[in-house]
């Protein structure tokens, strides 16, 4: 198997200002501890507030969780940006919907965080191969294993927070955060 470096992992969700800006920036702060220079973990919205900085709450969280919000800025879902992913994680099923709907060929190398992070524990990761290879394997495995492990929707998506209280933010970090820490545990114990 040819791995092309960096393994590209996309996060999708609504306007790109709060949940995956977050998924975006903890992911590649995480990875890049568990596998430096492996992972380039980047975001786009379905419906983005285009150049528009993270939300405030949001900018707070990825700050008080070690990650950077530096130089980030809104951007739309294309067909473009999708073409270069290696993996795809909606924040809901909607917006995995629409990824497939933008790009049918992703059909396989798309899943919800939340749906990912619960099925990948049950995949066991490749050993002594490079993480981006690992990851490569685990994918088609993640894919079948899925039907395995369903869940109703509420337990895929992560809740929208966008103009919403403080405890919708809360809860959003509670489904988002652990969720994203799955993942990467996930590579550090097949490492």
């Amino acid at each position: 198997m040819t791995t092309t470096l960096p393994f590209r992992v996309l996060t999708v969700c609504t306007g790109n200002i709060c949940r995956s800006p977050m998924a975006e920036r903890l992911l590649q702060s995480e990875l890049d501890i568990a596998a430096p220079n492996v992972f380039a973990v980047e975001s786009a919205g379905t419906a983005a507030m285009v150049g528009s900085d993270m939300e405030p709450h949001i900018e707070g969280f990825v700050r008080v969780l070690g990650a950077s919000s530096e130089g980030f800025a809104a951007r739309q879902l294309t067909r473009e940006i999708l073409d270069k992913q290696d993996l795809v994680l909606a924040l809901t099923r909607e917006h995995r919907s629409r990824i497939v709907e933008i790009h049918p060929g992703l059909l396989k190398k798309t899943f919800t965080l939340r749906e990912l992070a619960r099925v990948l524990p049950h995949i066991d990761g490749a050993r002594g191969v490079h993480p981006a290879e690992r990851w490569e394997l685990a994918i088609p495995l993640a894919m079948r294993s899925r039907t395995l492990h369903r869940a109703a929707a509420e337990d895929d998506d992560v809740v929208d927070p966008y103009r919403r209280g403080d405890k919708v933010f809360e809860e959003m970090r509670q489904q988002l955060v652990p969720a994203v820490q799955a993942l990467v545990a996930w590579e550090k114990a097949h490492a």
